[in-house]
């Protein structure tokens, strides 16, 4: 990887960081190591969402089976849909992230 390209993605990062801290108290790794990261609260709260989304279309399906009045089989298709596609992006970002971390461990120091 060249210096070039380097310099390009750390400018891309430090533009990010600014934009998610504009006050200029970007979070630190010592300042990180006290409490939960921004990145991991992110990533709790994906999971919770696509968690939600499960139980949402498990419970709507169920109250389908059941045949309770008012649910209907679009609205359970579509649910389970939704939780089928948040289930398939977050297990995308973890096969990313999960390359990202490889690729890091196998950069020659």
């Amino acid at each position: 990887m060249s210096d070039m390209h380097i310099d390009q993605v750390l400018q891309q990062i430090r533009s990010l960081s600014a934009q998610l801290h504009p006050s200029g108290t970007a979070a630190t790794p010592a300042a990180a190591a006290g409490g939960v990261s921004e990145f991991a609260r992110l990533m709790q709260k994906g999971v919770g969402a696509v968690n939600e989304a499960q139980q949402k279309a498990g419970a709507l399906s169920e109250a389908f089976e059941r045949g309770a009045p008012g649910v209907e089989l679009p609205d359970v298709m579509l649910e389970l849909q939704k939780a089928s596609v948040s289930f398939r992006a977050l297990t995308e970002v973890r096969n990313r992230l999960v390359t990202a971390y490889q690729d890091i461990m196998n950069m020659p120091l």
